[in-house]
């Protein structure tokens, strides 16, 4: 049996949410640590900073018990991590776990990033400053997990993250069920508040989870640079099923992202898509040499903007030589979808596309039916209904 290491029995007080208690917090975390269990919050309002899980620890968040990030950045920890594709020094999350094989988040309680100063403080730094990127408007993360193997993150609600919700870095073995991860759109949208971010992982499953976020639902990392896929530290995601989700608000279902590589072997089937505004996206840089294939989308109906998304991702280019990024053998078959437009695929000889297959589709379009491709881009649509405005 587990030992069970109640916060509150160590001095944390679960009726202030107002006092930040990152140092006692942690202090329990590292008994956990000496003796093997679980960190567990009963229900209550805890406010805290960075914390850093260790080997033989786990976070257990009761129903009812939140635990919310401090919306002062000086309360986070800044080390070096991993961002937007690259190993930089930057701000630790608010939950942190680095090398702790068999880690596990679970309860029906609460992780909130405290989102919204940091929205606003971002967008007003846009007004002045429109150049600015993600990174240079401090914001934390909310769960980032690197260097682990069979992780669990099951139950809880992750929500109002100031940056991406949850990342895992060099990850495998890696489940992700019955989870709610939110960022609103109102009164302030949550810029960059992708779901989840897997980066270089491996044998990942993510099932019955609902997501609605202002950014990707999920996105894979891998690395960026015309260097990018010659260095230790990135890699390809592999292995990965998504599976019977509810998805929400959310730029797009799955992206295979402006900072990654080699993306293969991925599937997403039997969910339910109610208001993104794409269910595919490829984000080709061309900078970086990229591969996406043998990906498999099927079994998706509800509502999307567009199915199917290409285009070059030139936003802060780092070389003016050609880095070729390809998409091939990626397969989007038994979709039942209403939707505003087909396919987008950006007239650009920067990236190609071979054996893209729409197979036993029903597509409602809305608007005109927008089917855009040039040289380089092989599209083969098989049993294919379309109606609406064509």
């Amino acid at each position: 049996m587990k030992n069970i290491f109640n916060v509150t029995e160590y001095g944390v007080r679960a009726d202030r949410p107002d006092m930040i208690q990152t140092e006692a917090i942690q202090k329990v975390i590292d008994i956990a640590a000496e003796k093997g269990g679980t960190v567990y919050f009963p229900q209550g309002h805890y406010c805290s900073g960075s914390l850093f899980f260790k080997k033989g620890t786990s976070l257990e968040l009761a129903e009812r018990a939140m635990l919310q990030g401090s919306t002062d950045i000086s309360d986070f920890a800044v080390l070096p991590s991993r961002m937007e594709g690259e190993n930089v020094v930057y701000f630790a999350a608010l939950i942190n776990a680095d090398g702790v094989d068999g880690f596990s988040i679970s309860g029906r309680g609460t992780l909130d990033g405290n989102g919204l100063p940091y929205w606003r403080h971002f967008w007003l730094r846009r007004q002045f400053n429109p150049q600015c990127t993600n990174m240079d408007e401090m914001r934390p993360r909310t769960v980032y997990i690197s260097n682990s193997k069979n992780v669990i993150v099951s139950g809880v609600t992750i929500q109002n993250s100031p940056f991406w919700t949850t990342h895992f870095y060099r990850c495998s073995n890696l489940i992700l069920e019955d989870l709610t991860i939110y960022a609103p759109t109102k009164p302030v949208l949550a810029p960059s508040s992708d779901a989840i971010d897997l980066d270089v992982c491996h044998d990942v499953v993510i099932r019955n989870c609902n997501i609605s976020v202002n950014d990707d639902a999920v996105a894979l990392k891998g690395g960026k640079g015309p260097d990018a896929d010659k260095l230790p530290e990135n890699g390809a995601n592999y292995n990965i099923v998504i599976e019977n989700c509810n998805f929400g608000f959310c730029h797009c279902i799955l992206t295979c992202g402006s900072e990654t590589i080699h993306n293969h072997d991925v599937i997403v089937r039997n969910c339910v898509t109610d208001g993104a505004a794409c269910l595919f996206s490829l984000k080709m840089r061309p900078d970086t040499n990229q591969l996406n294939e043998n990906i498999l989308i099927e079994n998706i109906r509800g509502y999307c903007r567009y199915i199917f998304s290409s285009y070059s991702f030139t936003q802060f280019r780092r070389s003016p030589d050609l880095h070729m990024s390809y998409g091939r053998n990626i397969t989007l078959q038994n979709l039942d979808l209403k939707c505003d437009h087909l396919i987008k695929a950006a007239d650009s000889v920067e990236y190609e596309l071979k054996n893209i297959v729409l197979r036993n589709c029903n597509f409602i379009c809305s608007e005109e039916l927008q089917i855009e491709f040039n040289d380089g881009k092989d599209f083969n649509l098989e049993n294919v209904e379309i109606t609406g405005n064509q």
